[in-house]
């Protein structure tokens, strides 16, 4: 049974809840470090990690055993007297007992926290029998895994343990791509500050009894956003524990605290009272866990798109990650048989716990998969990744918008070289960065991706040492050739492609 993206989260809270993140010596003894754990409790679950050194993610069975860990841990000696300690589930152990001293190398097999490099995988995938293998490998190496979906949420939670100093009963969650389904490793963490959930609010008084507070008076909701995180931001940045590089982006459209978990490893941006972005968040998860071949075709896409320099992390003209990801959910619904529903068709579906107004905007959608009926489409991976660049390459970008909401094409209600609706604010355009160049550069590597998937000599599997299909389309392009390309069958490899499998050959010659 499909779990809604609110029972997820519950779930991975408590386990984040009931677990402390240490910092081991690299030759730590297995058996022993569990045996050292188990004084303080049952271990549920525990998994080892590279960043800056070793690290041990550890949930205990009850949160007690985390309260008896705590207490037996001590603050280290220091000379600088000014130095306050702040408690947190982030330890150190010091213990050469635990240490391994026969085995000189790490002596446990630490989880993968970034993706595997792109010749890495092109390898993979040229062993693999069909495209659709293809793009299911794709995926799995690299969507977030298990052990990494926990390390965010502790994460997460052990920011809170430093935001509840403030405001008790608040919580801070991640949203986005690392809980959206379509995170890939070494993504950043979003998070936001959720003041909601303290008891009290938007309640009428029964006992006449009321809480005293002080705020002091300002212009709008913003400027409060702004005080919180500046507070927050100051905290983190002056008694974080592995905390650095702390920025305090205040003024941006949507005021964040930006910085470095050295421990995790993760780049963290966090944001308070960003509640219709946890409702795309929301939306995002749903269509995913709808059918298996959403995620499978946006990691794909996604994929494609980075190695061709259509998306990038550094702000700019660019595609960015979420505009593309809305085209393939808006391809999808364009099927002649399609594979996931409208927005539209999703509030229709809506009960009264699902209605959502967050101001002004209509974010209500069915949480409930069962009400959810899909129509049955059995097109494959291959086909729908084939018939992807086919659809973006005649696509009317000039005249049309995008939009999930209504799951059809409609007129652009503004100049920009590519309109993509916001789903929930839709008088915003998700795509108005992108310039025309960029655009154009998109429309042609579709092009070209069109074309090297009809080829015989692209699209049959090799030898296993010689890239085909997917993997040929992670290879450099040559979009400048492309352009004016007329459709053709399959046919006898062009003379790009003819270059690169016989560099291909000499290579592998080479190495043997």
């Amino acid at each position: 049974m499909r779990k809604s993206l609110h029972a997820v989260q519950k779930e991975r809270q408590e386990q984040a809840e009931r677990s402390v993140l240490i910092s081991c010596p690299n030759r730590i003894s297995k058996k022993t470090f569990l045996k050292y754990l188990s004084r303080h409790g049952d271990v549920n679950k525990y998994f080892f990690y590279e960043s800056y050194g070793m690290y041990a993610v550890v949930e205990f069975a009850n949160q007690e055993s985390v309260a008896s860990i705590l207490e037996g841990a001590v603050i280290p000696n220091t000379s600088h007297e000014s130095t306050v300690p702040f408690k947190s589930r982030l330890l150190s152990i010091r213990n050469l007992s635990l240490v391994d001293s026969s085995n000189q190398q790490p002596s446990q097999q630490s989880q993968p926290q970034t993706t595997i490099p792109i010749n890495k995988l092109i390898e993979m995938l040229s062993k693999k029998d069909s495209l659709d293998q293809q793009i299911t490998c794709l995926t799995e190496a690299y969507q977030l895994t298990e052990e990494n979906s926990r390390l965010r949420f502790l994460v997460c939670s052990l920011l809170k343990d430093i935001a509840t100093a403030y405001f008790p009963e608040s919580t801070i969650r991640p949203y986005g791509s690392s809980v959206n389904g379509f995170g890939k490793l070494g993504c950043d963490l979003d998070m936001f500050l959720d003041l909601d959930g303290i008891n009290g609010r938007n309640i009428k008084p029964k006992t006449g009894l009321l809480l005293e507070y002080q705020m002091k008076w300002v212009v709008s909701e913003r400027a409060v956003t702004q005080s919180i995180l500046s507070v927050i931001g100051k905290c983190v940045e002056q008694f974080g524990p592995g905390c650095a590089g702390v920025q305090m982006i205040l003024n941006a459209r949507c005021p964040l605290v930006r910085f470095s978990h050295q421990a995790s490893g993760f780049q963290c941006d966090l944001t308070a009272n960003n509640r219709v972005a946890m409702k795309s968040t929301e939306l995002l998860y749903l269509y995913g866990e709808l059918d298996p071949r959403v995620r499978c075709l946006v990691f794909t896409v996604r994929c494609w798109a980075r190695v061709h320099g259509i998306t990038s992390s550094i702000p700019g003209a660019w595609i960015t990650n979420f505009s593309l990801t809305v085209m393939v959910l808006f391809f999808l619904q364009r099927r002649s048989v399609p594979i996931i529903p409208s927005l539209n068709h999703l509030r229709e579906l809506a009960g009264p716990a699902d209605e959502s107004m967050i101001e002004g905007n209509d974010c209500t959608f069915v949480s409930d998969f069962s009400k959810i009926q899909l129509q049955s489409n059995t097109e494959t991976l291959e086909q729908l990744l084939c018939e992807f660049f086919e659809f973006y390459s005649t696509f009317a970008f000039n005249k049309m918008s995008i939009s999930i909401r209504k799951g059809k094409e409609q007129n652009k209600p503004e100049v920009a070289p590519l309109h993509i609706q916001n789903p929930f604010e839709t008088s915003l355009n998700v795509s108005k960065n992108v310039n025309a160049s960029q655009l154009e550069r998109f429309v042609a590597l579709c092009q070209e991706s069109s074309w090297l998937l009809q080829q015989s000599e692209t699209f049959t599997p090799k030898n296993g040492t010689t890239p085909w299909g997917l993997a040929t389309l992670l290879l450099p392009s040559q979009v400048a050739g492309i352009r004016g390309r007329k459709k053709k069958g399959r046919e006898a490899a062009s003379e790009r492609i003819k270059s690169l499998l016989d560099s291909l050959k000499n290579t592998n010659q080479q190495q043997s």
